[in-house]
């Protein structure tokens, strides 16, 4: 793994220990020499965890679309910003670039982008890992609802397996480099959209 895509909000949230958590993560993705790529922000978790990692000397790839670039403050001042011309093109990007997915706590935009590369992942068109950096018990909820939606027969427990959950940033990202990729699966390229 070179780079890991991380999802999460544009507000920093009412807990501090989300803040607390953006920093974190950042330092264990800056340890273990992964790049960080994720929305292209400067505000909220966003701005939070780019600047940690940058502060700590570590490689951030910024993916904005141009609508959103004063919207959410761009981030001007990291190792690449790119400049897309639309949301699909932004998703698309990000996983290209990324050899793992992490959703940190955020809103619907963060929400989607974690459903979209977790149903991507249940087709086959990706092997990459992806999880939940669970602070203070965000996904929680959430992922009870996932474990009913597989009791109720509407997600399978092979797939519900495919997303890892942790409180830690550190055993989150052990898990990843024991992920074992399902056999016949292809990667989805933006050409593929």
């Amino acid at each position: 793994m070179k780079a890991i895509c991380v999802y999460c909000g544009s507000s920093a949230g009412i807990n501090p220990a989300y803040a607390a958590g953006a920093r974190q993560l950042a330092a264990a993705l800056v340890n273990k020499k992964l790049g960080l790529v994720y929305g292209g922000g400067n505000v909220g978790l966003m701005g939070i965890i780019a600047d940690e990692v940058l502060r700590l000397g570590g490689h951030v790839t910024g993916v904005i679309p141009k609508a959103l670039m004063d919207k959410e403050v761009g981030h001007v001042e990291l190792s690449q910003l790119h400049v897309v011309s639309n949301m699909h093109e932004r998703k698309a990007l990000m996983a290209e670039r990324s050899d793992a997915f992490i959703a940190m706590p955020g809103g619907i935009g963060t929400l989607e982008e974690l459903f979209e590369i977790f149903t991507w992942s249940q087709l086959g068109f990706h092997d990459k890992p992806l999880g939940l950096f669970n602070i203070n018990g965000f996904y929680d909820t959430l992922l009870a609802f996932l474990q009913e939606t597989s009791q109720q027969g509407f997600l399978r427990d092979s797939h519900l397996k495919l997303l890892y959950a942790e409180t830690d940033p550190d055993q989150l990202l052990e898990k990843f480099t024991h992920h074992k990729p399902q056999p016949h699966q292809k990667w989805l390229t933006s050409s593929d959209l």
